[in-house]
């Protein structure tokens, strides 16, 4: 997995970030979601390789990455935070102009990049996301129960870190949506060992409990400022997940944030690196290349 790949942990000021990176051209740093690590994108990586230097942290709380203490608002795992990694990441690596990937979690955490750095982001990708802000104003009884990790994961009354850790493989699915023939032997032990860690998954619950508060407020004042993202975006969604379900046209809720953006729906359910990786890979070398 990840051949040719090298492997190194980079100090990035609050936080060190495990990171893999390879290949040559254009600089593209791909951005996991919960409860994925880098390794998510091992299908992928190489085959972009051929045509950037590809880089694949696993985000700050993820994976082996550093977890910083939380504070009462959650602002070590808040978006701005963890797009303040990717950019020290990639000025650590040289690279001062990248495009950026993300999904899921990850999605997040790229468009807030591109709020943070317009200057060296190219382009960026989003994947099976809005701004937290979009989803939040558009909550129904669909999104509730369809989405109600979101507010389940949030919780500090009754922590839900118990319940996850009380039988994480269970509750992540590691023996049936999420099995080693699903997600490749290594990208699954890479995931088990994740799920199985209680400071990853505190650190996971964190990402959303920021997401519900400072991550909601920073959209809202970018909306009000009338800042929007100014480089070239592409936005793709899984067809067998319910992006389209719940929102009708993604590409309509996104105009307003980002007026350069294009898109279209992928044959996959939520985890296309995983599920979908050579469509994945044409998208996005269509659109970075």
């Amino acid at each position: 997995m990840f051949e040719g790949f090298t492997l190194d942990h980079i100090d990035v000021g609050e936080v060190t970030l495990r990171v893999r990176y390879a290949g040559a051209g254009p600089a593209v740093v791909l951005l996991h979601g919960h409860p994925r690590t880098h390794t998510t994108w091992y299908q992928v990586a190489p085959e972009l390789a051929k045509d950037f230097t590809v880089v694949c942290p696993d985000l700050r709380g993820y994976g082996r990455s550093g977890k910083p203490t939380t504070d009462a608002e959650h602002t070590p795992y808040s978006k701005k935070a963890m797009a303040g990694d990717v950019v020290a990441l990639m000025d650590a690596l040289g690279h001062d102009s990248y495009a950026v990937v993300g999904h899921d979690r990850g999605a997040q955490v790229a468009y807030r990049t591109a709020f943070a750095a317009p200057d060296q982001v190219s382009k960026l990708v989003v994947m099976d996301g809005l701004p937290t802000v979009e989803h939040l104003e558009r909550c129904n009884t669909k999104f509730a129960t369809e989405w109600w990790h979101w507010f389940f994961l949030a919780q500090t009354e009754k922590p839900a870190e118990r319940v996850i850790c009380a039988d994480p493989e269970t509750w992540y699915n590691a023996w049936t949506t999420n099995s080693p023939a699903q997600l490749g032997p290594e990208n699954h032990a890479d995931f088990l060992a994740a799920i199985r860690d209680p400071a990853t998954v505190h650190a996971m619950v964190e990402d959303y409990r920021a997401g519900l508060g400072i991550d909601r407020r920073a959209d809202e004042e970018d909306r009000e400022a009338g800042r929007q993202i100014t480089c070239p975006m592409l936005l793709l969604w899984s067809t067998k997940d319910d992006l389209e379900d719940l929102y009708g046209d993604p590409l309509a809720v996104w105009r307003p944030w980002c007026p350069h953006v294009e898109g279209h729906g992928i044959d996959s359910t939520h985890h296309i690196a995983e599920q979908a990786p050579a469509e994945l890979v044409q998208s996005l070398r269509t659109f970075l290349l």
